[in-house]
């Protein structure tokens, strides 16, 4: 018997499909219920076609929050940012678990979050019981949390390629980052700037300098002694999976290829999900479909006393930079390896 249970709200989308999935290959959690105003009395693979003939007794059903939650030890909300916080309201007197993998508690102050996400916060009150979800950063405090919210696609990969020169005391001031992510970050619906014709063959950017993540960026990375502006255009392409992430970073020309090389070695020595490649770069086809990062860097000559270092990253938008991270902390809060049902490499090519 399976010593814990967990329902799914907003299961119908891309990141439900995807904790739907680990779920259910997952020996310790049981999958009880899946909440949305989706495919209500439908079987799972009439959204998710991978999950024919999986769990046929799962349907989609419309449920309440504390429906969806009773009986079980953790609800894991798949939702968009603002409609999300109402639900972790309704979910909190219950005692429940929660992991969310929006954006409505990544930040800790209520202005910060009307400014970047254009609506007054509906929760407040709990935003300082949240614990941002990037284990590689505050894997201790997850363990312990009620409530985990998950780092965002763009800021869970720019952030692994930058703390390392954050621990090393080597970031500092403005950093310029591009960061080139797939098409299922956009979610399930098309829009007009996201369906197929539009985006095969295209690479356009949106939000250039506005987007939401920056702020949770800059939060993490002084929460490590780096506080930085950053500039970050994030750009469109016609790829399903993956984010690749392009930080530039001005240190001073003292710093040497061997120094940084040191701090990425010492940053992630031992982490189970990010990886320095040996004899390349990062690169999304190596980390598509897997829970795996992959990060590195370029370090330049110097010029009128600076070098510049190039800072590369690389993540799967839907599992590390989503639902896959959302299990890694999930397995955490619950006492269970961390690693349980992420350790598959994914496919090449």
């Amino acid at each position: 018997m399976k010593r814990f249970k967990a329902a799914v709200i907003g299961g119908s989308g891309y990141g439900g499909a995807e904790l739907i999935r680990r779920l259910l290959l997952h020996p310790d959690i049981e999958l009880v219920r899946v909440a949305s105003v989706d495919f209500v009395g439908e079987p799972l693979s009439a959204a998710h076609p991978n999950l024919e003939g999986r769990r046929d007794d799962l349907r989609f059903e419309k449920l309440s929050a504390t429906e969806a939650a009773a009986g079980c030890d953790v609800v894991l909300l798949a939702l968009p940012h603002k409609v999300t916080a109402e639900k972790v309201a309704e979910l909190w007197p219950t005692g429940v678990r929660i992991l969310d993998l929006s954006g409505d508690f990544r930040l800790k102050d209520a202005a910060a979050y009307e400014k970047w996400y254009g609506a007054r916060h509906p929760a407040p009150e709990l935003l300082a019981e949240a614990v941002y979800g990037l284990p590689e950063v505050n894997r201790e405090r997850i363990r312990g949390a009620r409530l985990v919210a998950s780092p965002g696609c763009f800021a869970t990969t720019i952030e692994l390629g930058l703390l390392p020169l954050a621990r090393a005391g080597l970031l500092a001031g403005e950093v310029d980052t591009v960061a080139i992510t797939g098409s299922s970050g956009s979610g399930v619906a098309p829009q007009a700037g996201t369906h197929h014709p539009v985006r095969a063959g295209n690479l356009r950017t949106y939000k250039p300098l506005s987007h939401q993540h920056v702020p949770e960026i800059e939060a993490t990375l002084a929460a490590e002694g780096a506080h930085i502006a950053l500039r970050f255009v994030p750009v469109s392409a016609p790829l399903v999976r993956g984010i690749f992430a392009t930080s530039f970073v001005h240190v001073d020309a003292a710093v040497t290829a061997a120094d940084v090389a040191a701090a990425f070695a010492s940053s992630y020595r031992g982490e189970p999900f990010v990886r320095i490649p040996a004899r390349r770069l990062p690169e999304v086809v190596a980390v598509a479909g897997s829970n795996h990062a992959e990060v590195g860097c370029a370090v330049g000559d110097p010029v009128d006393g600076r070098r510049v270092v190039t800072c590369l990253s690389a993540t799967d938008n839907l599992i590390k930079g989503g639902a896959g991270q959302g299990i890694q902390s999930l397995n955490l809060m619950l006492g269970l390896d961390e690693r349980l049902t992420l350790e598959d490499p994914g496919s090449w090519p």
